[in-house]
């Protein structure tokens, strides 16, 4: 999928879009996001050596796991963070960096999802989370 894709199943825009494109493999699913260097929360974080901060590193792996629930996904819908657990971040995400999620689904019971996901720069692991969220509307 490619942004515009993206936008029919997630309401995020503007500077809360951070995933470029996404794709559904088996039961994963895969996001991509290149940290361009102007983004808001770079801004302060930190002067003259930006990183991403992991908040935002893990928004973005909980954008990537709504593709694996794009059919229950649309206009009206919401997914809203319910819990994180078991966060873990080894690596600095920077200004240039290509971010790649993996993501799945471990356990569903609408409108509630249980997911666990990594992320990665050049293959070198970035953060690691379990997170749940609830899809609204």
């Amino acid at each position: 999928m490619n942004k515009e894709e993206i936008k029919k199943i997630l309401p995020h825009r503007d500077d809360m879009l951070l995933i470029d494109e996404a794709e559904r493999v088996g039961d994963t699913a895969k996001g991509r996001y290149l940290v361009r260097g102007d983004e808001f929360f770079l801004r302060g974080h930190f002067p003259g050596a930006p990183v991403v901060p992991g908040v935002m590193l893990c928004e973005m792996l909980a954008q990537s796991a709504c593709v694996l629930l794009a059919d229950g996904m649309g206009e009206g819908k919401i997914p809203m963070f319910t819990g994180m657990n078991n966060v873990r971040f080894k690596n600095p995400v920077r200004p240039g960096d290509t971010f790649e999620t993996e993501c799945r689904i471990v356990k569903a019971k609408p409108p509630f999802y249980f997911a666990e996901g990594s992320g990665y720069v050049g293959g070198k692991l970035c953060v690691r989370a379990e997170f749940s969220f609830a899809i609204t509307g």
